[in-house]
């Protein structure tokens, strides 16, 4: 069965699918790209991983200082203490590289996850300075961006006023980036995948992408949309998925 929404579904995000659905997107993605570059080029799934602790509400923490001490009245008296995780966290991103023995970078395909627009996490530092890195550098960015909630990247100029957007930044331009907004209630749009002149752009079109790993992994059936969303819809958003939902 198909999702209600033409575009992204926010469900996916709100309903425990996100893990599932961003390691699926990108090894699609890298699929599809990989079979309409041209010889000349390579199209690999790459990885950052990074620990942080949790306690065991699974929330991100950190221990106490060093100079900290937890003191008890009586010499043999049990101590009620709190135990620390470190739970490691990987990130996976699509790259185009000439296949040459070099491999030069040529255009980088992120996807952000939840931690890369959390204020203040170890995900959105190493995310900046890797996204810092590229755009001053020789290789071409993709951004996209399916998250409803969370912190956005920094622009200088506001990000168009949509749920979800798509950014592109060709190398040694990247003070004018491209950004397209991103709908649930209309299709994603097609984006450029930029290569090396004088090869042509690729064109990356995510919709039938996302809704057939919608299909394939059956997520209607762990979807419960009559539950409201985080960050919730507006009263117009909720009559049309109501409507949606009838014509289903």
């Amino acid at each position: 069965m198909k999702s209600p929404f033409p575009g992204m579904d926010p469900y996916i995000e709100d309903c425990g699918l996100w893990g599932d659905f961003h390691f699926s997107l990108i090894a699609a993605i890298a699929k599809v790209l990989a079979e309409a570059a041209p010889e000349h080029y390579l199209v690999r799934i790459g990885e950052r991983s990074y620990l942080v602790l949790v306690d065991e509400e699974d929330k991100a923490s950190y221990p106490l200082p060093p100079d900290v001490r937890v003191l008890a009245t009586q010499e043999d008296a049990p101590l009620t203490m709190r135990v620390f995780i470190e739970e490691e966290h990987r990130e996976a991103f699509v790259e185009i590289s000439e296949a040459t023995p070099e491999q030069r970078l040529v255009t980088c395909i992120e996807f952000l996850s939840p931690s890369n627009k959390h204020a203040g996490s170890d995900g959105r530092d190493l995310y900046l300075r890797k996204r810092q890195s590229l755009l001053l550098g020789n290789a071409n960015l993709i951004e996209i961006d399916l998250l409803r909630g969370g912190q956005r990247m920094p622009m200088l100029d506001p990000w168009p006023k949509s749920p979800y957007t798509l950014m592109v930044a060709r190398a040694k331009k990247y003070q004018l980036c491209k950004a397209w907004p991103a709908h649930f209630r209309r299709p994603l749009p097609r984006i450029p995948v930029p290569l090396l002149k004088p090869d042509p752009d690729l064109s990356l079109d995510l919709q039938p992408i996302i809704d057939g790993i919608y299909q394939r992994s059956r997520y209607e059936r762990s979807i419960d949309y009559t539950r409201p969303l985080s960050p919730p819809l507006g009263p117009d958003e909720s009559a049309w998925l109501q409507q949606q939902l009838r014509a289903r």
